[in-house]
């Protein structure tokens, strides 16, 4: 029987003496974190997407900061030939300009494999 005092939910087991092996759900709460088993400690809060949105605009900050100082420190002007261009332009501006293309190559390259996969869910 439960004492008035009890802190757990009607139905569950008192815990056990000491020395004594737990089993059944409620070694199962402790062991794996919670009801459910994800890990998700007492008094945590769930994951949001405000949250996510949050932490990203943090890190996004951040990436913008560094990129400024970054640019700011690589203001010489280079010699660029690509092709059939050729031209003066900053350090800075040259290297953001080919990881822009390299950011681009990669977001084509997987959104073509997005839509690899889509197709091949919908005929499955």
């Amino acid at each position: 029987m439960s004492r008035p005092d009890d802190d757990r939910p009607a139905g569950t087991a008192p815990p056990a003496e000491t020395g004594q092996a737990q089993d059944g759900p409620a070694r199962h709460v402790e062991e794996h974190g919670g009801e459910g088993g994800h890990g998700r400690r007492s008094g945590e809060l769930p994951h949001s997407r405000t949250g996510t949105l949050w932490v990203g605009i943090c890190v996004t900050v951040l990436v913008l900061g560094l990129l400024i100082v970054f640019i700011a420190q690589n203001t010489e002007t280079v010699d660029v030939t690509f092709l059939w261009m050729n031209g003066t332009v900053p350090l800075a501006v040259a290297l953001l300009i080919a990881a822009a293309g390299a950011g681009l190559l990669a977001t084509i390259v997987g959104t073509i494999r997005i839509a690899q996969l889509r197709r091949f869910h919908r005929k499955s």
